[in-house]
């Protein structure tokens, strides 16, 4: 499927965005949650750099772009509804800004 095709199984919420999920491609462990605009997701799939959009910053970002903290794509996925993707990469270093290695390190006991 081409990234046209693509971006139309897709189902943008009103802002224009959708969740994207980046889930290690080895492991299976999840990494963290971000979200992606129509942008993001035309440069995740042309390039296999994953990019994500910053609400805070209303901006496009490479992951890594400043730390270095890469995710190269290995597999693209929309659910059935098509309001959310999951991508496995292969992540460089950790995927948190924290420095964790995962976005998911809270455990509530």
């Amino acid at each position: 499927m081409n990234i046209t095709e693509t971006l139309k199984q897709i189902a943008f919420n009103p802002d224009g965005l959708v969740p994207a999920i980046a889930q290690d491609a080895k492991t299976g462990e999840v990494l963290m949650l971000a979200w992606m605009n129509r942008e993001a997701v035309e440069k995740t799939l042309e390039t296999g750099n994953v990019h994500y959009w910053s609400r805070s910053r209303q901006a496009l970002w490479r992951k890594g772009e400043t730390s270095g903290h890469t995710q190269t794509l290995r597999e693209f996925t929309i659910d059935c509804d098509g309001d959310t993707i999951l991508i496995k990469v292969e992540q460089t270093g950790p995927a948190c800004h924290t420095g964790q290695k995962t976005c998911f390190f809270n455990k509530i006991k």
